[in-house]
């Protein structure tokens, strides 16, 4: 089955425009739960070229993709990435393009990013203490990813927003004081529940800190939150707003509730193959294509045929779910 009107829509009627690009598989910390502390990349010959990425985007963006997002491993190792933004943002009919990152090379780029095009950022910290910051990264770095987050600040970027992963029995003598930091520095900070992409061989569901533990610790921490209003239904974090009105917090449930029904998402890997879903299984060769002489009508016809047969949703929740080979790393954030 695929779209019979040009739009990638599966057969659930969800109507996808946002890509998300993997632009590395490499990253400079080993965060516990993503990758272990030996890894084999992928060879730089694998990966996309930025001629080969800027390719599939166009003809994603002729079958409704308008937003893009970058991501790693952590993308700021890649080699002249404002370059690859300043592609992207030149394609008629793109509207939004973000970025990803550890923030540890951010404040020397912030400035580049935003002229090329950039105009969303994600900054993945999960607390504010060094010495924490060591255990999960199992690298130093975390006053590099301060003066990222305000370098960013500097450069334009509106909200910086802070992605912070909640791990049960870990993370939450780190909830008030990441949010603490937050609403100082007027960013929005998101807190993503632990999903099942770590190097653990089984899905260590105990791990999950829940979104609604994590609203009581910053309600008995800082004070009451309300639902923010004219929240985009298709967005992963459901947001919440202080009632004192100083900042918002973004909860990302995956797990305790997922959003699979408002997915609009579909994801490309360093390595050019084209996922339909974080949890998927299964993959199509983009990179095959893009260097065996495809026609762009073929690419969007594989693209079309990918989202067309997207699942209902991941089954994190039930039995028959089953944890993807890719660690996180290898898939993109």
């Amino acid at each position: 089955m695929t779209s019979n009107d040009g739009r990638l829509i599966d057969s659930f009627g969800r109507v996808h425009n946002n890509l998300r690009i993997s632009v590395t598989d490499r990253c400079n910390i080993r965060c516990v739960y993503c990758m272990p502390e030996t890894v084999e990349f992928m060879p730089r010959a694998s990966l996309l070229s930025f001629e080969e990425i800027e390719r599939f985007v166009r003809v994603a963006v002729s079958l409704g993709i308008d937003k893009i997002r970058l991501t790693g491993g952590e993308p700021l190792v890649r080699r002249d990435l404002p370059l690859l933004v300043d592609r992207i943002a030149a394609i008629p009919g793109i509207k939004d393009i973000g970025l990803t990152t550890n923030g540890l090379l951010l404040a020397p780029m912030a400035r580049e990013l935003w002229d090329a095009g950039l105009r969303r950022i994600n900054v993945s910290l999960d607390t504010m203490d060094p010495a924490k910051f060591l255990e999960l990264t199992r690298r130093t770095g975390f006053e590099q990813v301060i003066e990222g987050i305000h370098a960013a600040k500097a450069a334009g970027f509106h909200p910086v927003k802070i992605n912070a992963i909640a791990i049960k029995g870990v993370t939450e003598p780190d909830t008030v004081p990441l949010a603490l930091f937050a609403r100082e520095h007027d960013l929005e900070l998101r807190f993503i529940e632990y999903m099942p992409l770590d190097v653990a061989n089984h899905w260590e569901r105990d791990k999950v800190l829940l979104a609604a533990d994590i609203l009581d610790l910053l309600t008995q921490g800082i004070g009451p939150l309300k639902p923010a209003p004219n929240q985009d239904e298709r967005a992963p974090a459901v947001d919440y707003d202080y009632e004192d009105g100083k900042g918002r917090v973004g909860l990302i449930a995956s797990v305790s509730r997922p959003f699979c029904m408002s997915c609009n998402r579909i994801r490309l890997t360093a390595d050019g193959k084209l996922r339909n879903c974080l949890f998927a299984l299964e993959e199509s060769d983009i990179r095959a294509l893009l260097r065996g002489n495809a026609t762009d009508a073929e690419i969007a016809r594989v693209l079309l045929e990918s989202v067309a047969g997207k699942w209902e949703g991941h089954e994190i929740n039930t039995s028959r779910f089953i944890k993807p080979e890719r660690l996180m790393h290898s898939i993109g954030g």
